[in-house]
């Protein structure tokens, strides 16, 4: 059975009622490509129904903290950013009282790319309340102050502690380094050389793009993305930092590990971005495979998303 068959099989069985954009591409081709409709939204503003196409722009949501961690490995290589190694405190001199606290000092910029810090931080609430940690950033009257200062719970690059946090603070450390807009540097230097035309990036209240979950893309332009990864980053993304990203590096469950921004499973087998809804990029080098899907099962466990990956991986 080919993949088109099986997810046309789960569309007709209505196990993914929320998909609203598919492309999978094998071996380097197109083989499905579908749209649906559906109630939609733009981070927490409502767009009512939305009929999908190629064209349509989507939320990927925490898939835009697996593209930051592309446009880190871009400046890396530009020598506009630290390495991993160093200290994230360093690149945040404005708050030299936080590094007065020697547990603190101790924190890397790696901790911030694994999602380890060691600091209080739960995204468990909704995306529309203030007890989740995200959104108690983005009302904060300086975010990068909010995470910095969390109280320490655990030894840094023990434990991995989902945060939009961590990827403020790595949004924050390339737009110092490149001197531009997140926007800017990923339209040049991503987004441009891809053939990605048409994106948005959401800013917060302080005019800054949310390098936790802003970006609007399209469902061919995730496949883009995968395709970039699948194959060793084009000399866009240098190869070293696909390399880097692709090694698991602290396990998150029974088959999946977190490396830096994004998941890594079965020992490597394969590499994902998630977003809240049903957000996907996934990719499975191994059989040169590529499933980029947007969908609208916000803050549930609708699982149309996870319906599709099934039937194609299987």
């Amino acid at each position: 059975m080919t993949s088109a068959e099986r997810v046309d099989g789960v569309v007709r069985d209505g196990r993914a009622p929320g998909l609203h954009g598919l492309v999978v591409v094998e071996h380097g081709a197109t083989v499905v490509e579908r749209y649906g409709e559906g109630e939609d939204h733009c981070l927490g503003d409502p767009l009512g129904h939305v009929v999908f196409g190629p064209e349509t722009l989507h939320d990927i949501r925490s898939i835009t903290k697996s593209v930051v961690s592309l446009l880190y490995g871009i400046a890396l290589a530009d020598k506009q950013v630290p390495e991993p190694q160093e200290s994230l405190l360093a690149q945040f001199p404005e708050y030299p009282d936080l590094a007065e606290d020697p547990r603190r000092t101790r924190l890397t910029v790696e901790h911030a790319l694994t999602m380890t810090l060691g600091l209080e931080w739960d995204e468990s609430a909704p995306y529309t309340s203030v007890a989740n940690s995200e959104i108690a950033m983005e009302h904060a009257p300086d975010r990068h102050r909010f995470v910095l200062e969390r109280p320490i719970v655990e030894e840094p690059g023990q434990l991995w502690r989902y945060c939009g946090g961590a990827s403020a603070l790595l949004g924050r450390i390339i737009t110092n380094g490149t001197g531009g807009s997140l926007a800017e540097f990923a339209g040049r230097r991503l987004f441009g050389p891809l053939g990605i035309e048409a994106f948005e990036w959401t800013r917060g209240a302080d005019g800054v793009e949310l390098a936790a979950a802003g970006l609007r893309l399209t469902p061919r332009a995730l496949a883009a993305i995968g395709g970039l990864v699948l194959d060793g980053g084009r000399g866009i993304v240098p190869r070293s930092w696909i390399d880097e990203l692709s090694r698991p590096r602290v396990r998150i469950g029974d088959d999946r590990e977190y490396s830096y921004q994004w998941y890594v499973g079965d020992g490597g087998k394969w590499l994902a971005a998630h977003g809240n809804g049903g957000q996907v990029i996934h990719v499975v080098p191994g059989r040169e495979l590529v499933i980029a899907a947007t969908a609208g099962d916000y803050d549930s466990d609708r699982g149309s998303t996870a319906a599709v990956l099934e039937a194609i991986t299987a």
